[in-house]
C-alpha cells in the first residue's frame, strides 16, 4: 500500500510482523492521525482485533495468524502435549475477537494444523511461523489476482458504487472490490467511484476516501441514505463490494447496509459483484441464516469518532447519552441479488452450492 506521510511516500501493509511483534496501523483514527502501534504480546494483538485497531476479513486474518505466531513464542514449556493444550486455548481465545469473520476462525485452525506437525515445541513454532507468513504471501497473491480478474468486467467510464473499506487496509496489499477499483483505474475504465460513508464507523468515508486519495482515484463521499437517490439518476453502473463470510450456498455477511444496497441493484438491474479470496467461502455454513451477526456496543452509535475545530480527535455526543440503539454491524445478502464472486481463481457467476463447493475444493488457498 502507498501511504503519504509528511510528504514522503513509503510502502507499508496494514498488518506485518517483526520479531514476533506485531504492527497494525491504527484505523481507529485515520484520516485525522496516521499511527502504528506495536503489539508485544498475543493477548495484545487479540484485543486489538477487538478493538477495531485493524479490520476487514483479510487483515483480521493476518493478524489472527500473527497471534497464533506469538502465542507459540510466548509458551514457555518444553512438552510437546502441554504446548499444544496452551497453544490451542491461546487459539480459541483468539478466534473469538471477531466472530463474524471467516478468515479469523480460518487462520487459527491453519496455525493450528502447523503446530501438529513437528517431533518438538521448536520444530512446532517453527511451523507455526511459517504458516502465518504463508497467511501474509497468499493474501497479498490473491488480492493482486482478484484486481486483475475484476478489472475485466469493468467497461470504459465506470461509475462504481463501492460500501466499508475494502482496501490495502482491509486485506493486504491492494485489497478486494478496492483492489479492483485499483486496477480499473489503472486500465483507465474508472470515472467515479461514489463511496458510502458506512455507518457506525464510518470506514467508507475515514478509510476508503483516504485509500482512494492516495492513489489519485476519482471518488465522491455520500451519506449511506443517499444511495437510492444514486440509483435513481441512473447514476451508477456497478457496485462492488467485499465479504467477511459468504455461505455455502452463496448468502454474503458483509458490513451492515450491504443488503439494502443488493437489493436497489437488483431493482435497478445494475450488475452487484462481491469481490473476495476464497478464503472467505465457508461451506460448512449452510446459509446466510446460520452466520452469528456480531452486536456492537450501542455507544459507538450514540458517539461518532471526528476531529474538532483544535485538531482534538475523539468522540461526539450526536444523541441523547442514554438513548438505546442496536448496533448490528453485518447484515446477510441473499445470493439471488448477487451478480457474480470475484475471486482469485476468476469471476463465478453461477451460484449455488453445487458451484461454490467446486470453486472451494479446486482452491489452493493456504494449503
Amino acid at each position: 500500500m502507498r501511504v503519504k506521510i509528511d510528504g514522503q511516500e513509503l510502502d507499508l501493509l496494514a498488518v506485518q510482523m517483526e520479531n514476533h511483534i506485531v504492527k497494525m496501523i491504527d484505523q481507529r483514527w485515520l484520516p485525522f492521525k496516521f499511527e502504528v502501534k506495536n503489539l508485544l504480546t498475543w493477548r495484545d494483538t487479540a484485543r486489538a482485533i477487538t478493538n477495531l485497531v485493524t479490520r476487514g476479513a483479510g487483515s483480521v486474518g493476518v493478524a489472527g495468524a500473527f497471534a497464533m505466531a506469538q502465542a507459540a513464542h510466548e509458551i514457555s514449556v518444553n512438552s510437546v502435549k502441554e504446548f499444544l493444550s496452551r497453544l490451542k486455548e491461546a487459539g480459541q481465545i483468539i478466534a473469538q475477537a471477531r466472530p463474524t469473520a471467516v478468515t479469523l476462525g480460518a487462520a487459527v485452525e491453519f496455525c493450528l494444523q502447523a503446530a501438529s506437525r513437528g517431533n518438538s515445541v521448536h520444530a512446532k513454532r517453527s511451523n507455526v511461523d511459517q504458516a502465518a507468513h504463508h497467511i501474509l504471501i497468499t493474501d497479498i497473491w490473491a488480492t493482486e489476482s482478484i484486481g486483475e480478474k475484476g478489472a475485466q468486467l469493468l467497461k470504459p467510464e465506470s461509475r462504481i458504487l463501492t460500501h466499508c473499506n475494502t482496501g490495502a487496509l482491509a486485506i493486504q496489499d491492494s485489497g478486494s472490490a478496492l483492489g479492483v477499483i485499483r486496477f480499473g483505474f489503472k486500465a483507465g475504465k474508472v470515472a467515479m467511484v461514489y463511496v458510502s460513508e458506512t455507518r457506525p464507523w464510518l470506514q467508507g468515508s475515514r478509510l476508503s476516501t483516504w485509500e482512494l486519495r492516495q492513489e489519485d482515484i476519482p471518488h465522491q463521499l455520500i451519506v449511506d441514505s443517499a444511495c437510492g437517490y444514486l440509483f435513481s439518476h441512473n447514476l451508477v453502473d456497478v457496485v462492488i463490494v467485499g465479504a467477511d463470510r459468504i455461505a455455502a450456498n452463496g448468502d454474503v455477511a458483509n458490513k451492515i447496509g450491504t443488503y439494502e444496497k443488493a437489493v436497489l441493484a437488483h431493482i435497478h438491474d445494475v450488475p452487484f459483484y462481491v469481490a473476495a479470496p476464497t478464503f472467505t467461502f465457508d461451506i460448512d455454513c449452510k446459509n446466510g441464516k446460520s452466520i452469528e451477526i456480531e452486536k456492537r456496543p450501542a455507544n459507538e452509535i450514540r458517539t461518532i469518532i471526528g476531529q474538532l475545530p483544535s485538531g482534538e480527535i475523539g468522540p461526539v455526543q450526536i444523541a441523547p447519552e442514554h438513548t438505546d440503539a442496536l448496533n448490528p454491524i453485518f447484515d446477510i445478502t441473499p445470493a439471488k441479488y448477487i451478480t457474480g464472486f470475484i475471486t482469485e481463481q476468476g469471476v463465478l457467476t453461477r451460484i449455488n452450492a453445487e458451484s461454490i463447493a467446486k470453486l472451494v475444493n479446486q482452491s489452493e488457498y493456504w494449503a
